[in-house]
């Protein structure tokens, strides 16, 4: 019998324990909970209101009725079937890219595409907001990086010209809206320091699908620069309102690299074809509906107005993305249950999802949002500040 040197398992345990117990004398104990019914709902990702649209359900029953529920392979054993590229041929139409990739989900897309493309002489310089994800695939490539401070375009092009250097592929990966803040970059200025300095531009449009741009393609087709991006990243786990993502190519051999060299592509099951097929019907919904933006933008701009106005601090845009600062990460969980039992879903997001002192209400606006149910969660929060002598 061999003698046991150390009980690993007893040791894994432990440190698990160590670690969450730290988290609970924080307060960022993450928890997962079965979401609960509510009368409304701020807290998910489902911009437009699509992953209740019959139309969108209607191309899942033809789907299910016509085809198999699953994949069941990598896409390039058998997974990749007719209903995926079709999606891809929607997509590149939508946005007037030649190429493009369907993806299992956001995460995936954004650590594959540049954690492939990229390699160790690369440098990236990266808005110091970007997702984890794309800070995972940066990571994974192994190429300099350096994060310049969020939307300051000024120090990206400080960073640009110190560290310009001929024969070195450069990358500048930014997003369009931001998914804690809402807030975005100057894209005509970002587009005008391409043209500068050539580098590879990567952007982010998760958040901006749907409540921008004349077909909802997102924020660098409202602001005319869609030409200029290199690759484009999008969801449709949003406003889409299904899952999966895709990315999209001015140069097709990024996607064949990306198809012989993507682990994230290569050894997965790939999304479902209801998903896919539900994914293709969802596109033709955001472009029927993009001519109403401008009336969802503006209840942005008047809700975020009538938060300062009560008190609370907000960022200015008309992103759908609505932070409310709380700061301290005890009293945003408080506020949230407050809420929760009135029956709002909110988003409590803390550290180190968000920097230090910065814990917030994110609430997510949609198209179908009304008006008097964001004056009642204004005044539902107004008296739960009340209850607390009118402090935060």
């Amino acid at each position: 019998m061999p003698e046991i040197f150390s009980d690993s398992v007893s040791l894994l345990h432990a440190r698990a324990q160590a670690e969450l117990d730290e988290r609970v004398a924080k307060g960022r104990r993450r928890e997962l909970r079965v979401a609960a019914s509510v009368r409304v709902n701020f807290a998910d990702n489902d911009y437009l209101g699509l992953a209740q649209d019959e139309r969108v359900k209607d191309a899942v029953r033809a789907a299910l009725l016509n085809g198999p529920v699953s994949a069941s392979s990598s896409p390039l054993v058998r997974g990749y079937q007719d209903v995926h590229a079709k999606l891809e041929e929607s997509l590149r139409e939508w946005h007037g890219f030649p190429s493009g990739l369907v993806w299992n989900s956001g995460f995936a897309a954004n650590q594959a595409v540049v954690g492939t493309l990229a390699e160790p002489d690369d440098l990236i310089f990266a808005d110091r907001l970007i997702h984890h994800s794309l800070i995972a695939g940066i990571l994974k490539s192994g190429a300099k990086f350096i994060r310049f401070p969020h939307n300051d375009l000024d120090a990206l092009a400080v960073l640009l010209e110190k560290n310009h250097s001929p024969g070195r592929t450069v990358w500048v990966v930014t997003e369009s809206v931001y998914s804690m803040d809402g807030d975005s970059p100057d894209l005509a200025r970002l587009a005008e320091l391409k043209k500068h300095f050539g580098f590879v531009w990567m952007l982010d449009e998760a958040h901006a699908l749907g409540w921008y741009g004349p077909q909802g393609q997102g924020r660098a087709a409202e602001a005319g620069v869609a030409n200029e991006v290199d690759i484009l990243i999008g969801t449709f786990g949003k406003a889409l309102g299904g899952m999966g993502a895709y990315s999209l190519f001015r140069e097709p051999i990024l996607r064949e690299m990306l198809i012989n060299q993507a682990g994230e592509f290569i050894y997965s099951t790939y999304l479902s074809p209801l998903l896919a097929a539900a994914a293709t019907a969802a596109i033709s919904q955001v472009r029927e509906l993009a001519p109403q933006s401008a009336s969802w933008r503006a209840l942005s701009r008047r809700f975020r107005e009538e938060l300062r106005a009560q008190g609370w601090e907000t960022s200015a845009g008309d992103s759908p993305i609505v932070p409310v600062l709380i700061g301290d990460d005890a009293t945003v969980v408080a506020l949230d249950d407050y809420l929760r039992a009135h029956d709002y879903a909110v988003g409590a997001i803390r550290p180190p999802t968000v920097p230090e002192g910065s814990a917030r209400l994110r609430l997510s606006l949609k198209a179908t949002t009304h008006a008097k149910d964001l004056r009642a969660l204004i005044e539902t929060m107004n008296e739960w500040r009340k209850m607390q002598g009118g402090k935060l």
